[in-house]
C-alpha cells in the first residue's frame, strides 16, 4: 500500500467582513454565548448557581476521580515514551533548520510565568503546610500531624500536585499544537491536534465544538488561578496598608474584589494589546528575576539546609512513590467520619481537584508553549517543559514552604503562619521574619511580592486573552481586533468577579472542575492522535515521503 502525505489543509470558515472579520463565527459567538449565560446565572441567582454547581461537582467528583487520576498518568507516561522514542525525539516543531525564537531564558521564564508561577506565591508556603497539618498518611494513623515525622509525607504530595504530573498536561497540549501547526501547516488551534484521527471533518461542527470546549476550559481554568491570585493581591494590598479591602478573616470584601480586578485585568488588557513579542515577553522576564530574588531570600535567610533536605531528599521520596500514587484511587465506603470516607474525600480536594485544574489549564499553556517553541525538537520540547519547570516548583516549595514549617516546628512561629488564611501566609512568614529587624523591611518585602504577584497574574491573563483569540481567530497568530482583546478581558474579569462574589474560589473551583472534564476527552484523544502521526512519519520517511510543508509555499512539497 503506497505511503499517503500528511494533511496539511484544514480550511476554517471564518467572517470576511464585519465586526467577526478573521473570526470563527460559530466558536467565538457561542463561546461568548456560554461564558456570559454562567457570568449572568452566578451574579443574578448566586444562590441557585452555587447549589446547583455543588451537585455537579459532587457527581463528577465521586465519578470520574478515577478518571482523572489515570488520564494524567497516561499524559505522563506518553510525554516520557515520545522523548526517548528514537524517531519521536528528534522531530522538530518546525521545518528542518529552523531556529528558536526565543532564548532559553526567555524560554523558560515565558513557560514558567504563564504557566505555574502566579500559584508558586499562594501555593508554595500554603501547600505544604496544609499537607504538614493533614494527608492520608495522617489519617491512616502513619504520622503525625504537625510533627517532624510527616514532613516528608507532606512533601510527597506537594510534588505529586505540582510535579511530573501538571506540566504533563501542558506538554501534551503544547506538543500536539506545535507538532501540527509548525510541522503540517495547519492552523494552530486545538482541532488540529486531531487531524489524524478525524481528517478533514474538523472544519465543520466537530471541530468547532471542540474549539468552544476548548475556549470554555481556558477561561474557567484561568478563573480558577486568577481567583487565589485576586485574594492573595488583595491580602498583599492589606499588609502594606491599604485598607478596606478584606474581611477580618483576611477574605477580599467584594470592593477588594472589583479593585484587584480592575488594576490587574486592565494592566493585562494593555499587555495583550501589544503581543506575544513585547508585553508578555517583557511582563515574563521581570517576573522571573523579582522570582529568582525573593527565592534567594527564602534560601540565604530562610530554612537553608531544611530547605536542602527537602528538596532532595523530597525528590527521592516523590520519584519511589510515584507509581503508586500515579494509580492509585482511594474507595469511600459512603460512611461519613470512616477513614475510606475521609481518604476519598481527601483525594477529591487535592489530587482529583488539581488533575482538573492543570487540565483546564492546558489548552492556554499548551497553545502559549506551542507559540514559544517553534523550532526545538520533541525531546528538548518535553524535557523543557517538564522537568525544568517541576524542578523550579521544588524549588519553591523545599526553600518557601520549608522555611514555614521549620519555623511553626521548632515553635518559634507559634501558630502566626498555619492560622493566616492560604494567600496570606507568604506575607505572614516574611513579616514574622523581618518585622525583629525593621518593620520597613517587612513591609519592603511585602510590596515586592504584591509586585511580582500582579505580573504573574497579568501575564497569565493577557496570555489566556490572546490565547482564546487565536482560538476563536481559527489559529491566526496576527493581530487581533482590539474590541475582541478587550471583550475577554472583560470577561474574564467578570467571571472571576461573579464567582467569587457569589461563592468564594469555591464557586471558581467547581466550575474549573466541571468544565475541565470534557476537555480532558480531547486531550486523551490528542495523545493517540501524536502518536499516530509521529508513527506514521516513521513510515513515510522510509518511503520518501515529506512530513513537513515547505517553508516557501507552506504546503507540503509535490511528491
Amino acid at each position: 500500500m503506497a505511503v499517503k502525505p500528511p494533511l496539511s489543509e484544514l480550511p476554517i470558515k471564518t467572517a470576511e467582513n464585519g465586526f467577526y472579520r478573521g473570526f470563527s463565527v460559530n466558536v467565538t459567538v457561542i463561546s461568548k454565548i456560554i461564558i456570559s449565560l454562567l457570568v449572568v446565572w452566578c451574579i443574578v441567582w448566586p444562590t441557585q448557581a452555587g447549589r446547583i454547581l455543588g451537585d455537579w461537582n459532587a457527581a463528577i467528583l465521586a465519578q470520574f476521580a478515577a478518571w482523572y487520576i489515570w488520564v494524567v498518568t497516561a499524559f505522563v507516561i506518553v510525554c516520557i515514551g515520545l522523548a526517548i522514542w528514537p524517531t519521536g525525539g528528534r522531530l522538530k516543531l518546525g521545518v528542518e533548520g529552523e531556529k528558536p525564537e526565543f532564548s532559553n531564558f526567555s524560554w523558560f521564564s515565558m513557560m514558567f510565568g504563564a504557566g505555574i508561577g502566579v500559584g508558586m506565591l499562594t501555593w508554595a508556603v500554603a501547600e505544604p503546610v496544609a499537607h504538614f497539618k493533614n494527608n492520608p498518611s495522617v489519617i491512616q494513623g502513619i504520622t503525625t500531624a504537625l510533627d517532624a515525622d510527616n514532613v516528608r509525607t507532606a512533601y510527597v504530595w506537594s510534588y505529586l500536585h505540582w510535579g511530573l504530573g501538571a506540566w504533563a498536561c501542558y506538554a501534551i497540549a503544547g506538543l500536539s499544537l506545535a507538532f501540527f501547526s509548525y510541522r503540517r501547516g495547519l492552523p494552530l488551534t486545538i482541532r488540529s491536534s486531531l487531524t489524524p484521527l478525524f481528517g478533514k471533518a474538523l472544519s465543520g461542527n466537530l471541530g468547532h465544538v471542540i474549539d468552544i470546549v476548548a475556549v470554555v476550559a481556558t477561561i474557567l481554568g484561568v478563573a480558577q488561578t486568577l481567583g487565589f491570585g485576586v485574594e492573595q493581591f488583595v491580602a498583599g494590598l492589606t499588609r502594606i496598608g491599604i485598607g478596606g479591602l478584606a474581611h477580618t478573616d483576611g477574605s477580599a470584601t467584594t470592593l477588594g474584589i472589583i479593585v484587584a480586578l480592575v488594576v490587574i485585568m486592565g494592566a493585562s488588557t494593555l499587555s495583550a494589546l501589544s503581543g506575544v513579542g513585547k508585553g508578555i515577553k517583557w511582563l515574563s522576564n521581570i517576573n522571573m528575576v523579582l522570582s529568582i530574588f525573593l527565592l534567594g531570600f527564602f534560601i540565604i535567610f530562610g530554612a537553608t539546609f531544611f530547605g536542602a533536605s527537602a528538596f532532595f531528599v523530597g525528590i527521592w521520596d516523590y520519584l519511589v512513590a510515584l507509581p503508586w500514587l500515579s494509580f492509585n484511587v482511594y474507595a469511600s465506603d459512603g460512611v461519613e467520619g470512616s477513614e475510606s470516607f475521609l481518604l476519598a474525600q481527601w483525594q477529591g480536594w487535592w489530587p482529583v481537584f488539581y488533575w482538573a485544574w492543570w487540565i483546564a489549564f492546558a489548552p492556554f499553556v499548551g497553545l502559549f508553549l506551542a507559540r514559544i517553541s517553534r523550532g526545538r525538537t520533541i525531546r528538548e520540547f518535553v524535557l523543557g517543559a517538564m522537568i525544568v519547570p517541576s524542578l523550579m516548583c521544588f524549588v519553591w516549595f523545599a526553600w518557601a514552604g520549608g522555611t514555614a514549617i521549620d519555623l511553626e516546628l521548632n515553635g518559634n512561629a507559634n501558630g502566626v503562619i498555619l492560622d493566616a488564611a492560604n494567600g496570606d501566609k507568604i506575607f505572614a512568614m516574611t513579616e514574622f521574619m523581618l518585622a525583629p529587624i525593621a518593620q520597613a523591611l517587612a513591609w519592603g518585602m511585602a510590596v515586592v511580592i504584591v509586585v511580582l504577584l500582579m505580573t504573574f497574574l497579568v501575564t497569565s491573563a493577557d496570555s489566556a486573552v490572546l490565547i482564546v483569540n487565536t482560538i476563536n481567530a481559527a489559529g491566526d497568530e496576527g493581530p487581533k481586533a482590539r474590541p475582541h482583546i478587550v471583550f475577554w478581558g472583560a470577561a474574564l474579569a467578570l467571571v472571576v468577579g461573579g464567582l467569587l462574589i457569589s461563592g468564594g474560589t469555591g464557586a471558581i473551583q467547581t466550575a474549573m472542575v466541571i468544565g475541565a472534564l470534557p476537555f480532558s476527552i480531547v486531550m486523551a484523544l490528542m495523545c493517540i492522535a501524536l502518536i499516530k502521526a509521529i508513527w506514521n512519519d516513521g513510515r513515510r520517511e522510509a518511503a520518501g515521503v515529506a512530513t513537513t510543508i515547505d517553508p516557501e509555499t507552506s504546503t507540503m512539497p509535490a511528491e
